[in-house]
């Protein structure tokens, strides 16, 4: 590819993260305003479905889409990826009723978790070959944060001053033009050797991802922990699970080779990675809902506050990428994140009722700094270590495991605020407090703030965890070794 091309490459892959990241996140915002079109009745009932459809399908298919860019090729997955969201799209857009749409977001959500672990494998062949660094990768995790950060943002204004059908329909053009420019402009290499699929795997992998993330969507909001239903979707995770592993140990070309694990880089890089998914999760999610619960700060105006927290992602990386190329390592960054993540979560710790929204600012532009470096830093430390042979499957891992520690997040920190909460204000319930007044609201919206610092406080622990791994990361020296008509294939 010649420079021009490889620019446009790296516009291209960056344009489709920001728009897998974008759509996952932007519905949050808006799904009372959908649910209220397409169905008065019953359409309420119905958004646990519309929110965690995206998610169940990108998140199963992580596995399947690393073993077939090994085999296949990055471009052709990636190409495939961006035609399944597009109809995906659309088909949102063109929605007539809550099951129509469900459905399309699922079909959306498979080309979304194919545009958020693909690309980053296009990025990495992008680069020049034995250059190292972060570039692309590391702009590439940048833009994953900002879209997070501003997905809520977005969806919550289209709800408030557009049709909700918008939220769908813009990203026609945009991912079109990305879909012409990637046939046009890409050129990567294939593998000299078709690998077999492991289909059984991937299977065996979807259905424990998604019976993890229904269990922990599930448990504690729409069913009791110790229901039938959160029961059985517990056996079935630990069984798929069980299943799963004994599948990749016999498998002649597992879709998740347990050999990775053998490889410091990527075990810590793996583990890290899903703290961090935990921990953002209940970052974001928490912040919003103090912000709308406890200040009365509306949807749209509440995601204005992780402003501070985008610029944070982007100004580090920015910075981080030219410190790279200086000399800096890449374990230096990631340490720094780990801490500079678990300073701003200590601080949201120490919130109350009436806490300056400055200080909020303040936290969460330093839990974006961190943050930054961490999407920044790890992708491309995993992929420097990564054999070449398994760049794909190791590079689709680490948002396999961010995706598994965003679910346990969520139900670790929703249950650990319903438990504290209750434990503040014994009989109570965080579903109540808007209908309370006078001094029995006063008293449960002291308790849930402090049920809240809890959570954060946690959080902050688990980012501390993270950082005491970051000191096990071995100093990055390149790609590891790969048999030799691999190492002459990257070269070419």
């Amino acid at each position: 590819m010649t420079k021009t091309q490889t620019v446009l490459g790296f516009l291209i892959c960056l344009a489709t993260v920001l728009l897998a990241v974008l759509d996952m996140n932007i519905v949050s915002a808006a799904t009372v305003p959908i649910a209220h079109d397409l169905d008065p009745t019953h359409g309420v009932d119905k958004i646990p479905w519309l929110i965690s459809a995206f998610a169940l399908a990108s998140a199963a298919a992580l596995p399947l889409y690393g073993k077939l860019c090994d085999s296949l090729g990055a471009k052709k997955v990636f190409v495939g990826a961006v035609v399944t969201f597009l109809l995906g799209s659309a088909l949102c857009g063109a929605a007539q009723s809550m099951t129509e749409l469900i459905a399309a977001r699922a079909l959306q959500g498979l080309g979304g978790g194919g545009l958020m672990s693909v690309t980053m494998v296009v990025l990495a062949q992008l680069r020049t070959p034995g250059a190292g660094g972060t570039k692309g990768s590391g702009i590439g995790g940048i833009v994953a944060g900002l879209g997070m950060a501003i997905g809520p943002w977005i969806g919550g204004t289209l709800a408030d001053h557009a049709n909700w059908r918008w939220i769908f329909y813009i990203n026609l053009p945009l991912g079109i033009a990305a879909l012409i420019g990637a046939v046009l402009v890409l050129k990567l290499p294939l593998s000299p050797v078709r690998h077999r699929i492991d289909y059984l795997g991937a299977a065996l992998a979807a259905v424990f991802t998604s019976t993890l993330l229904l269990a922990t969507s599930w448990g504690g909001k729409q069913y009791a922990w110790g229901s039938p239903q959160i029961i059985g979707l517990a056996v079935a995770c630990a069984l798929s699970l069980a299943l799963f592993l004994r599948r990749q140990a016999t498998a002649a070309e597992p879709v998740l080779p347990l050999t990775l694990f053998k490889v410091p880089q990527l075990r810590y890089g793996f583990a890290i990675q899903g703290l961090l998914g935990a921990a953002m999760m209940g970052a974001l999610v928490y912040v919003m809902v103090y912000l709308q619960a406890v200040r009365g700060i509306g949807p749209a105006a509440a995601g204005l506050y992780l402003v501070p927290m985008a610029l944070g992602m982007t100004a580090v990386g920015l910075g981080a990428g030219r410190l790279s190329e200086r000399g800096w390592r890449m374990k230096t960054f990631v340490l720094t994140g780990t801490l500079a993540s678990a300073l701003g979560l200590a601080a949201l710790a120490t919130l109350d009722a009436d806490t300056s929204l400055w200080l909020i600012r303040g936290a969460l532009l330093l839990m974006g700094c961190g943050f930054g470096l961490l999407i920044g830093q790890l992708i491309p430390y995993v992929q420097n270590a990564a054999p070449a042979h398994q760049l794909g499957i190791a590079t689709t891992s680490i948002r396999f495991f961010q995706t598994l520690g965003n679910a346990l997040g969520a139900a670790v920190f929703g249950t650990l605020l319903s438990r504290v909460y209750e434990a503040k204000v014994p009989g109570g319930s965080t579903s109540a407090i808007a209908h309370l007044t006078g001094a029995a609201h006063d008293s449960a919206i002291r308790g849930f703030v402090g049920a809240m610092d809890v959570v954060f406080a946690v959080a902050a622990c688990v980012m501390a965890v993270a950082a005491l791994l970051a000191t096990r990361l071995p100093a990055e020296t390149g790609p590891a070794a790969a048999p030799v008509e691999d190492r002459e294939l990257v070269a070419a």
